[in-house]
């Protein structure tokens, strides 16, 4: 994986984390979307969990190349450091007029790390309109603890976004974001390919760091969304401070004394009075 200047900033992590996902739109030229409807429509061969990008992907293949195009190796590099394992891939064909809306759910919500994240490639070849039925997705849900389908029974969540976007977009997802297919109500075949990345270094400051002190930075990561609810809702910004600590290497980093507050645990014995 190459490293390169398309590194994202540290407002853009900070957005990350906040939202648990980046959109990155048009990145990918016309003339590989062309190719990519008819890779996909062919099937991209699967590969052993954990398997390196340069051996999961040979070089000149339509995934490697995707994966290297500047933005996008800019971006994965920032969030999951070089040469990531790919977990998994996948093909996802909504045919016109078939199928029903995936249920609300995250991937893997087993995993409860809650210093390190893989993140998933969601790539879109093709222009997708409101009646394509584009993945919907809550921003904020990524650090909300839930077994994988408990959301399933939700819907219409405030603030929710379902997702529309010009040919050769690329998002980012944060494993834990709560997010589902919608059902392709127009004529025309909708493709999406999923990448799912391991990080294989520790997630620490991998993104151009210059702009830290950015006031910006804590405003992103104090965002609240809609959906949230007036006191369980603080918890999110508590988890975003717990993993923006661990991505700066900065136990000092809070918003408005949260984490501060409650790991106070001091030590040191209080002082004895001496008798006179």
């Amino acid at each position: 994986m190459k490293v390169t200047e398309h590194l994202l900033s540290s407002v853009d992590m900070a957005r990350f984390v906040a939202h648990g996902s980046l959109r990155m739109d048009a990145v990918v030229p016309a003339e590989m979307n062309a190719e990519a409807l008819e890779v996909l429509g062919a099937g991209v061969a699967p590969v052993p969990y954990g398997t390196p990008v340069s051996t999961a992907y040979p070089e000149g293949s339509f995934a490697r190349r995707l994966v290297e195009l500047p933005e996008v190796a800019g971006a994965l590099h920032s969030l999951v450091g070089p040469e990531p394992a790919v977990d998994h891939h996948f093909v996802h064909i909504r045919e016109p007029r078939g199928g029903e809306a995936q249920p609300l759910h995250g991937d893997a919500i087993i995993d409860v790390r809650p210093d390190a994240f893989d993140v998933q490639l969601m790539y879109y070849p093709q222009e997708v309109t409101l009646e394509m039925g584009g993945t919907l997705s809550v921003p904020g849900s990524h650090l909300r603890r839930t077994n994988e389908s408990d959301t399933g029974r939700y819907q219409n969540l405030r603030g929710q976004v379902r997702l529309t976007c010009p040919a050769g977009t690329v998002v980012f997802l944060h494993h834990g974001l709560w997010h589902g297919g919608r059902r392709n109500d127009s004529d025309t075949p909708r493709y999406m390919f999923k990448i799912r990345f391991n990080p294989v270094v520790r997630q620490r400051r991998l993104w151009d760091t210059s702009d830290l002190a950015d006031p910006r930075v804590r405003e992103e990561l104090d965002t609240v969304f809609p959906w949230y609810e007036t006191a369980t809702g603080r918890l999110e910004r508590y988890n975003r401070i717990l993993l923006w600590r661990a991505l700066t290497g900065d136990d000092s980093f809070d918003l408005d004394h949260w984490v501060t507050r409650v790991s106070n645990r001091p030590q040191a014995d209080a002082p004895r009075e001496v008798p006179a």
